[in-house]
């Protein structure tokens, strides 16, 4: 294996971070030392993970190898589908027009917004009572 290339990409979303690898391979995709469809039990996350490969035509051509922490399933699905769009632009930076029109090359910059002091969530304030 060290002489096999391997292709890296870093992916994030809310609170999820993702390190992606892509080698060269029949398609196969493992999350964390699983395979994806043990640990993504929705059919629309693992159709989300794979998008980029399928917009680049390279869904057949790469395993991709994912390490991933913090956050739901959801956010880890974005994290993987970013990673894999930016280890797929130093396959080749050809792919770029096409990624960036999908919009996966764009960090989703949505976060959970902080609690703040005085009230009881983030925006919403104890129960006003004239009396």
């Amino acid at each position: 294996m060290a002489n096999t290339e391997r292709y890296y990409g870093t992916g994030r979303r809310k609170t999820s971070v993702a390190r992606v690898y892509l080698m060269p391979g029949k398609g196969d995709v493992k999350v964390n030392k699983r395979s994806m469809d043990d640990y993504f039990g929705m059919e629309t996350l693992k159709v989300i993970i794979r998008q980029p490969l399928v917009a680049t035509g390279n869904a057949d051509k790469f395993d991709v190898l994912v390490n991933v922490r913090g956050g739901g399933f959801t956010g880890q699905a974005g994290a993987i589908r970013h990673g894999i769009s930016r280890a797929l632009l130093q396959v080749d930076a050809d792919y770029r027009p096409v990624l960036k029109k999908a919009g996966f090359l764009t960090r989703d910059p949505r976060m959970k917004e902080r609690k703040k002091y005085g009230l009881k969530a983030a925006r919403r304030a104890p129960q006003f009572s004239k009396r």
